[in-house]
């Protein structure tokens, strides 16, 4: 379920919350799921406690996921048809992020938006970015 790469040059906090993120858009974690427990992730990770605190706050800061004092950290409801405008400024900065990568790579315009609508595909088809 939870993913670290420890030869990665992303922090472990950063991968952790890329996982949680990863997890909640491609529906394996459903709206209202609780997530482990801080203790329980840092322990499955091999993790020190904090670093999954550090990044279940990120990810409440993003409006991912809420937590409830005694009860635990919950994925966020998202409201139909209203559009979070800070989830919406980080997508497209990740995006225009991703097609800088893509053209610096060396794909022309035509072949990067190919990639494009290829994993807009992946998505419809419910695969998520696997």
């Amino acid at each position: 379920m939870f993913q670290l790469d420890t030869k990665s040059r992303r922090t472990i906090y950063q991968q952790v919350v890329d996982n949680v993120k990863e997890l909640i858009l491609s529906g394996v974690l459903k709206e209202e799921e609780q997530l482990p427990s801080v203790r329980e992730l840092s322990k499955l990770l091999t993790v020190n406690p904090n670093t999954v605190l550090k990044a279940y706050r990120e990810l409440e800061y993003e409006g991912y996921v809420y937590s409830t004092v005694g009860q635990g950290t919950f994925v966020q409801k998202r409201q139909k048809g209203k559009v979070d405008e800070e989830l919406l400024f980080n997508g497209r900065q990740s995006l225009e992020n991703g097609i800088k990568e893509l053209l610096y790579a060396g794909l022309s315009e035509e072949d990067t938006l190919k990639e494009v609508n290829a994993v807009l595909e992946k998505f419809r088809k419910g695969t998520g970015s696997k």
